[in-house]
């Protein structure tokens, strides 16, 4: 079982909510975020404020990291006045980040050469499921390090599965962006197909939920198309990263993924529409404007 002095680093739209979360169950917690009034507003909720990473890490002998991506990673832990400059021997380091799973075991290996434990614990559920609690978490690690910290996961977590050594959380976290970018862009597609025939697609989307393609994507992202509310729960840019942290993988690995691909080239026309910051839902706008019509629309 984990102690009750945790440090956290990053409190971005996800980690705001993980964090209150921590404290909701009795953490103490030691916050630090590159973004100033982050910090500022999580201190106010109770937390301790520290000036970087490295001093999280001389304050607290847990420090869980949730940035961006991959060199944000790298920077706070193995970088200058990164985690293990303040870290001592025997602490653990839990990166919940979407990271490529290179990254995250190149990031293992600097910790266990100074006696720190590793964990990559990615999450799969969006602002509602960290502000819920109830994000699915994929860990890679020792399992006698994961065994330590289940509590402490069960705090931000509703589903904690250990799927192999480092860099396995992070492999089966691209795996779950394939699935969910895929789902997204088919119920677009089907949506503006039923939208363009004359339907209703409220109608069709509750016509359709309860059977083979149902899905917990088409009853979060579905709503959201048909009301035009692109509010970002997990924002367009962050799976572009992920499908490209996938597509890499694959190339390295000798997968081709060429659905992923198809959808990473929709993302980036959206990128480049200026979109990044909208709700990953928003892919279907892609799929609008090659048909004209909008699922939205009167």
């Amino acid at each position: 079982m984990a102690g009750r002095e945790i440090g956290f680093i990053g409190l971005g739209i996800m980690g705001r909510p993980m964090a209150r979360n921590l404290m909701k169950a009795g953490y103490s917690l030691t916050v630090y975020d590159v973004v100033g009034p982050a910090v500022e507003e999580i201190a106010t909720d109770g937390a301790t404020a520290a000036s970087s990473s490295k001093e999280v890490a001389e304050k607290a002998p847990v420090v869980i990291t949730m940035v961006p991506d991959s060199a944000d990673s790298e920077a706070a832990i193995l970088g200058p006045n990164g985690v293990l400059e303040g870290a001592s021997k025997g602490s653990v380091v839990i990166d919940m980040s979407s990271i490529a799973p290179g990254t995250s075991q190149k990031i293992a290996a600097g910790c266990e050469a100074q006696g720190v434990d590793f964990l990559d614990a990615p999450v799969s559920g969006g602002e509602p499921g960290a502000v819920a609690g109830t994000l699915a978490i994929m860990v890679g690690g020792k399992k006698a390090v994961f065994d330590r910290h289940l509590d402490l996961l069960n705090a931000v977590g509703g589903s904690i599965v250990l799927c192999g050594d480092y860099g396995a959380g992070n492999t089966t976290k691209l795996a779950n962006q394939i699935i969910v970018a895929a789902n997204i862009a088919a119920v677009g597609e089907a949506l503006v197909l039923a939208k363009k025939a004359g339907l209703d697609p409220n109608v069709v989307f509750n016509a359709i939920k309860g059977g083979l393609a149902g899905s917990t994507v088409l009853n979060a992202k579905a709503p959201m198309m048909i009301a035009g509310d692109f509010k970002p729960g997990f924002r367009i840019r962050l799976h572009q990263k992920d499908l490209h942290n996938a597509i890499l993988t694959g190339k390295e690995l000798g997968v081709p993924l060429p659905v992923t691909s198809l959808i990473q080239q929709m993302i980036g026309s959206l990128m480049n529409a200026g979109k990044g910051d909208a709700d990953h839902s928003a892919i279907a706008t892609f799929l609008e404007d090659m048909a004209g019509t909008k699922i939205s629309g009167q």
